[in-house]
């Protein structure tokens, strides 16, 4: 069983798909540090971040294992990820690292932005989670603020409407929802609701056939 979790930038979509994975037994890939690995071995070795062939360099040589998730979860290392994002190249560079994950005995779960419209296409189930802008900003605040970093709402609020767009807008795999997919919004609802009602996505989908 492959899941495919799709949506913008805090819309919930990593919290249910780690949940989704652990519920059904399935590995989960954020493929989203793909791409802010990427981008964090380019500002470390002072590369500038639309250096196409440092960028591909850097994606060729990750590992699935070795990613330091708090380092690369900060909001200027996904700001980083998208501009990194927007190149071809490095997104072709990445896609057999995640093909192959999906491809594992038994199945998995990816989240990102292209996983139902690229990357996994025949994916068994496809969610594109979503919620208003300002409902996501109001959550990277508030996680922000939780980690003791200064938060201004305008500012992220701001990011994050950029950001969108140029996930939207990019010329390669731009973020969209899949034909086939199953849009849930989050908007209203709590992890646990929106969990929930994801996990009945994907009963649905099954009982279906």
């Amino acid at each position: 069983m492959i899941i495919a979790i799709d949506g913008p930038a805090a819309s919930g979509k990593g919290t249910l798909a780690r949940r989704l994975a652990a519920h059904y037994g399935l590995p989960h890939l954020d493929t989203g540090l793909l791409y802010r690995a990427t981008a964090a071995g380019l500002l470390q070795a002072e590369r500038d971040l639309d250096d196409v062939e440092a960028a591909v360099a850097a994606a060729r040589g990750l590992a699935l294992t070795d990613f330091d998730e708090p380092r690369l979860r900060g909001p200027k290392m996904g700001e980083a990820a998208s501009v990194v994002a927007a190149i071809p190249e490095v997104r072709a560079a990445l896609v057999r690292v995640q093909r192959d994950f999906a491809a594992r005995p038994g199945g998995a779960v990816l989240d990102g932005r292209d996983i139902g419209t690229v990357i996994c296409v025949d994916a068994d189930v496809k969610i594109f989670v979503n919620a208003t802008p300002s409902a996501r900003a109001q959550r990277r605040a508030l996680e922000l603020a939780q980690r003791g970093e200064r938060v201004d709402y305008s500012v992220i609020l701001a990011e994050i409407v950029k950001r969108d767009a140029r996930d939207a807008e990019r010329s390669n795999a731009p973020m969209r929802a899949a034909p086939d997919a199953v849009h849930l919004d989050t908007t209203y609802l709590n992890i646990d609701d929106a969990f929930a009602e994801a996990v009945r996505i994907v009963e649905r989908r099954f009982s279906a056939g």
